[in-house]
């Protein structure tokens, strides 16, 4: 594969699980990093103004809130979203299109009047933390993670939305089925050798971009080392090797 994007371009960084001077010393650590992730942790924690302070730092925002809710409660909610400047907001495709639909417009207005260039809206498939087995049982649906993925992700693309959310096991059919510029976003990118923590499926970085991905979700492989930076670079490398 002929590598023509700048690594750092490809990395969002997962800022869960520490306090905010510890998430400010981490960035400080980590000049070259262009994209960050809020998601219920921490924004539970600092709330919306950590949006805005990332920003200033010249941080390009993923807002993983996951929005689930009825279509007026999702769509009203996005609108609000969209006015802080995240650049991608994720919502459940399980939702429905009609949610999904009322939520992109209203993500479009919400930009609008408050001066800004409109964000992706991003449909969560299935988390990477489900295995098959656990899925079926608990959940009761008779399709393969695959097949469900597939069935949100079409949900999503029909209802306008920019991408979805997915594991890098299904990316490259989601892949062959939406092609670009619909964004395919995966967490669950583990470099080889590393710990899994609680995901179930995952992929190394420069094998997910090479299957479809469009940016990785990367966290505690980076927060959690002793030397952020070099295991940043070494990332960053596996992704423009060969």
């Amino acid at each position: 594969m002929t590598i023509s994007f700048k690594p750092e371009e490809k990395l969002i960084l997962a800022l869960d699980q520490m306090s905010e001077a510890k998430m400010l010393n981490l960035l400080d650590r980590l000049p070259d990093l262009i994209w960050v992730k809020v998601g219920l942790e921490l924004f539970t924690l600092l709330g919306p103004e950590i949006i805005y302070k990332l920003r200033d730092l010249d941080k390009k925002v993923f807002l993983d809130l996951k929005f689930h809710d009825i279509p007026i409660t999702m769509a009203r909610t996005c609108y609000q979203a969209a006015k802080t400047g995240a650049e991608l907001i994720t919502v459940h495709a399980s939702a429905g299109i009609k949610a999904l639909e009322e939520s992109n417009q209203s993500a479009i207005e919400g930009a609008q009047d408050a001066g800004l260039s409109p964000p992706t809206l991003l449909a969560v498939t299935v988390l990477t933390s489900w295995d098959q087995e656990k899925f079926t049982q608990e959940l009761s649906i008779d399709q393969t993670l695959s097949e469900r993925a597939s069935f949100l992700a079409k949900l999503a693309f029909e209802a306008g939305i920019g991408g979805c959310v997915c594991s890098p096991r299904e990316v490259k059919i989601l892949r062959n089925a939406f092609p670009e510029p619909f964004q395919l976003i995966t967490p669950g990118i583990r470099s080889l050798g590393a710990n899994l923590d609680d995901q179930a499926r995952v992929m190394t970085p420069f094998n997910a971009l090479n299957a479809g991905s469009s940016k990785l979700v990367i966290g505690r492989e980076i927060t959690r080392s002793r030397e952020p930076e070099k295991v940043f670079k070494k990332i960053c490398s596996e992704i423009s090797s060969n």
